[in-house]
């Protein structure tokens, strides 16, 4: 079985949009649901786990009952920390075995390719641990605490981690029960794993698969849909359908605010 974790539960500071970045539509469609259709169109994945806070999970829930074409889906409620989240979502998982695959997939990020869905999966089966990334393209520095530069290192060696993150079932559980042991909070899911001593391989993937975090990020991947776009009846279907539902995020989180 293959199950797929979406951590969505970040109030998306940088955003500045007054609520979840990923209720926020792109192209008429929210960023989460764009997310979790990417997923469903790829036929080895088996059930999608959407992590958000506790005070939405009935909100999303309403959300997804009205999309067609998605993979069984669960909501739960998420942590104080995106790891925390992950953990819960592993848990909610039904009839597990450890040899199952779990992928862990940043919500905000809608743009991610079937082939690198394929590929993060393959490899994790393999070898127990695959991560999405690309070489990265700028110089990176390593600074003191005065900003001082104190290391340049190989460019060549530098990949800049994206997700899907996928794991053995069994391997991602032992992660996370010893980093909840030891009181360990890492930057993302396979720091977790590394940190027990097990192998994390790359599977090479697409700068377009951004993370929508900041206002300009909006309009890059807009930029990307437009580019890659082609006729398609059901987006558009979908579009429509969502249109009342898109209103009434914004009539939501607008009395929220007041």
């Amino acid at each position: 079985m293959v199950s797929v974790i979406f951590p969505a539960a970040g109030r998306g500071k940088r955003m500045q949009a007054g609520m979840n970045k990923v209720f926020m539509e792109l192209s008429g469609i929210p960023i989460l649901v764009r997310t979790l259709l990417r997923f469903s169109d790829c036929s080895q994945v088996d059930n999608l786990v959407v992590v958000v806070g506790e005070g939405e999970v009935q909100f999303v829930k309403g959300i997804l009952k009205r999309i067609p074409g998605l993979k069984p889906w669960q909501v739960v409620a998420g942590g104080s920390e995106r790891q925390y989240s992950v953990w819960n979502g592993i848990q909610s998982i039904e009839n597990p075995s450890d040899d199952d695959i779990i992928l862990v997939h940043d919500a905000a990020r809608p743009l991610i390719s079937t082939e690198v869905i394929q590929e993060t999966i393959k490899t994790a089966r393999e070898k127990g641990g695959a991560i999405a990334a690309v070489p990265a393209k700028n110089t990176i520095k390593i600074c003191n605490e005065r900003q001082e530069v104190v290391e340049t290192p190989d460019r060549s060696t530098l990949w800049e981690v994206q997700t899907p993150q996928g794991f053995r079932r069994d391997i991602l559980v032992k992660a996370n029960e010893l980093a909840e042991k030891y009181g360990f909070l890492g930057t993302d899911d396979a720091s977790l794993v590394e940190r027990c001593g097990y192998p994390v391989y790359i599977v090479n993937s697409d700068y377009r698969n951004i993370k929508i975090t900041t206002p300009e990020d909006i309009v890059v991947a807009k930029a990307f849909l437009h580019e890659t776009a082609k006729e398609n009846p059901q987006e558009k279907s979908l579009e429509n359908t969502l249109k009342a539902f898109v209103e009434e995020i914004k009539v939501k989180f607008l009395r929220e605010d007041d």
